[in-house]
């Protein structure tokens, strides 16, 4: 799956609201951009997706139920 089509995946699932889906889009689009960054530029990038979905937390936890399995 590449960044369009996880795009398109986040949107058809209203996904928009789960943060962990948007952090996978970031990751996904640093991937296919790789090639265009350099190693510097690449890392920093690297470390600011990181530091974000660190900041997610354990904001899910009671919720997995309702976080995790809703659309199935």
């Amino acid at each position: 799956m590449n960044a369009k089509e996880l795009a398109q995946y986040i949107e058809q699932t209203n996904g928009e609201s789960k943060p962990w889906l948007l952090v996978q889009l970031r990751l996904k689009k640093l991937q296919e951009n790789r090639d265009r960054l350099s190693p510097t530029e690449y890392i920093c990038c690297l470390e600011d997706i990181h530091q974000d979905m660190m900041n997610l937390g354990e904001w899910w936890i009671g919720r997995e139920k309702e976080v995790f399995e809703e659309g199935r």
